[in-house]
């Protein structure tokens, strides 16, 4: 078959399939174009999950009839004054999204340029029309200012491709994500998204600074994000980085939480999603991701965003400084609000009591209660120092797990002023209650302490080495051949951690000294344990975090347990110590240490408030 040149039509079709994949596509290109055209303001309406009708409308400066008859057409852009690639300052800049549209539906441009608005009375908006690559002349129209952008009847040229859309429904929250990340990237810009298909969504202009940018984010991402959010600034040799990032303790099963933004455009880089991951290393199991929203700033001629068809991918000049930079920066934030946790904890628990109250009914009588005070003159003089014991008898159920015995004496009042108060009492010998000024505190003690050991391992590896304990006998550990290979190969790792292990024959290895920041451990469940979760980490693993999961899971074994009755001093001390520690909010797995309850809050389940 002999080589042809193909036809203008075929031609902007196959543009077109690069450009425009699916109606999210044409969302994107018009807003990001509005954007580009200074509009303050932008409304997006679409119908039939974008096949229908894609609407989108903007107070931008708008164009002229010349302009507006070369827009139209492949490759006319006003984005690139200087023919420039290296120097993009804009959003868009090849000049493809509206011939490429034009191709494959019915587009209408309606516009007014900014400069016709005060021209006199012959001053007026223009109209073009594309239907299936065929252009309209441009004519008069009626709009007081910015643009107008409609494409009707997706696809329409390429029928083909219609089957490939999924449902309304779906193309829909496309859209919607499209929309939601563009209103992270500019909050000094009002957006409104409606449709047939959903209610219609506004987010209101935001005030200039991290203030307005976390109340856009709060109003996009919801406003538990913002209750969590730590702040994150930083930069250094002309690279800027700004935004918001959530306490480990507020997390997603996938990482459809993670908004990466380069020069204010929206991009889903590999470099910087690993990044991410690599900084809440410390606090997250494999099986969790953060919850961030970071902008980077940086000359645009040290990155390449003409590396992807839709823009989505981009390229660092020096991709080693902007991974260095951007740890260090959510490195250091987190470490700086880590002993904050996560505030749903407490709200998930003030709404767990609220159905438990709703259940009495109406028609409930505390006079019929077991509970009731024994002398009527009330519970003031029946039981001044306590619950009046007659009265619990229907309560008898065998030991209580907490001590109720009255407390006589109230904690130091310098104790209720620390950030995690006083300990009060110990429960299922787990958990420990604490008093604070404005509320109580419930703390796990395995995985608070379970923190301040693992810190504890990170400090004295960065410092002179891990302390051992020679064990009087060494401890045999029998496992599977493979299980030991794998602890052989990461012998000097386990060493400097302070766990000397050697080959005791086939299928078993010998521990002679275990790190005396342990205490009295468990050798063989230690061993098994890091046998087991050394087959699940990568093989090309740096020695540094190679190092952080042995020193992670040896914290685990080294920690108080659950089930282990402390007494009031070393409860307090342990409070004190998670004061002194970072990121002492979260234990290693990224589970929340603490919960906080506000007195405004139980007041409120009582009916005080």
């Amino acid at each position: 078959m002999p080589v042809r040149q193909l036809s203008e039509g075929i031609v902007n079709r196959i543009a077109a399939g690069e450009v425009v994949e699916r109606p999210a596509s044409v969302v994107k290109e018009l807003v990001e174009n509005a954007l580009d055209a200074g509009a303050r303001r932008i409304e997006i309406i679409t119908e039939g999950g974008g096949r229908r009708l894609i609407l989108v409308t903007d107070d931008g400066s708008g164009m002229n009839a010349e302009d507006l008859s070369l827009a139209v057409e492949r490759h006319a852009t006003s984005k690139l004054p200087d023919d420039d690639l290296l120097d993009i300052r804009t959003l868009g800049f090849r000049g493809e999204a509206l011939p490429s549209i034009g191709a494959v539906a019915r587009l209408t441009i309606v516009t007014r340029h900014v400069s016709a608005r005060d021209a006199g009375d012959e001053a007026h908006a223009w109209a073009i029309t594309v239907d299936g690559g065929h252009k309209s002349p441009v004519k008069p129209a009626a709009l007081s200012a910015g643009t107008r952008v409609e494409v009707r009847d997706l696809f329409h040229a390429t029928p083909a491709r219609l089957k490939f859309l999924k449902s309304d429904r779906t193309e829909g929250e496309a859209i919607r994500e499209v929309v939601r990340r563009l209103a992270m990237s500019r909050p000094d810009v009002a957006f409104t998204l409606a449709g047939e298909d959903r209610a219609p969504l506004t987010w209101a202009a935001a005030l200039p600074g991290p203030t307005g940018r976390l109340a856009r984010l709060a109003d996009v991402l919801g406003p538990e994000f913002r209750a969590n959010a730590v702040e994150i600034k930083g930069g250094r040799d002309g690279f800027g980085i700004e935004g918001f990032a959530a306490l480990p303790t507020l997390t997603r099963a996938n990482a459809l939480g993670q908004y990466l933004f380069v020069n204010g455009r929206s991009v889903r880089d590999k470099l910087l999603l690993g990044v991410v991951r690599g900084a809440y290393a410390d606090y997250l199991p494999r099986d969790r991701h953060p919850m961030v929203a970071l902008f980077v700033t940086l000359d645009p001629r040290e990155v390449d965003v003409n590396v992807h068809p839709a823009k989505a991918e981009v390229r660092f000049r020096d991709a080693a400084l902007v991974r260095s930079l951007l740890i260090g920066t959510l490195r250091e934030a987190l470490s700086r609000e880590g002993q904050r946790a996560a505030t749903t904890g407490g709200s998930a628990t003030v709404a767990a009591f609220r159905p438990a109250l709703a259940s009495r009914g109406a028609g409930w009588d505390w006079r019929r209660s077991p509970a009731r005070p024994a002398d009527p003159r009330g519970i003031a003089a029946a039981a001044p120092r306590g619950l009046a014991e007659p009265a619990q008898t229907a309560f008898d159920v065998g030991t209580p797990a907490a001590d109720t015995r009255p407390e006589t004496a109230e904690p130091p009042l310098d104790l209720i002023d620390r950030p995690l108060g006083a300990a009060r009492a110990q429960v299922h010998a787990t958990y420990i209650v604490t008093q604070t000024r404005d509320g109580l505190i419930v703390v796990d003690q395995h995985a608070a302490h379970e923190r301040i050991v693992y810190e504890r391992l990170k400090a004295g590896i960065g410092r002179d080495g891990i302390a051992r304990q020679i064990l009087l006998i060494p401890e045999i550990v029998e496992l599977d051949e493979a299980q030991v290979d794998g602890l052989l190969q990461r012998q000097e790792e386990l060493a400097r951690l302070g766990l000397l292990i050697e080959p005791f024959g086939p299928g078993a290895v010998a521990v002679r000294e275990t790190p005396a920041l342990l205490g009295e451990v468990d050798a063989k469940a230690l061993v098994r344990d890091l046998a087991e979760h050394m087959a699940e980490w990568e093989s090309g693993l740096p020695l540094e975090r190679s190092l952080m999961h042995v020193a992670a899971t040896m914290a685990c074994h080294g920690s108080v347990r659950a089930g282990r009755r402390l007494r009031p001093e070393e409860m307090n001390a342990l409070l004190r110590e998670m004061e002194a520690t970072p990121n002492s909010g979260q234990c290693n797995h990224g589970r929340p240490t603490y919960v906080e309850l506000k007195l405004t809050d139980i007041e409120r389940l009582f009916g005080r408030k």
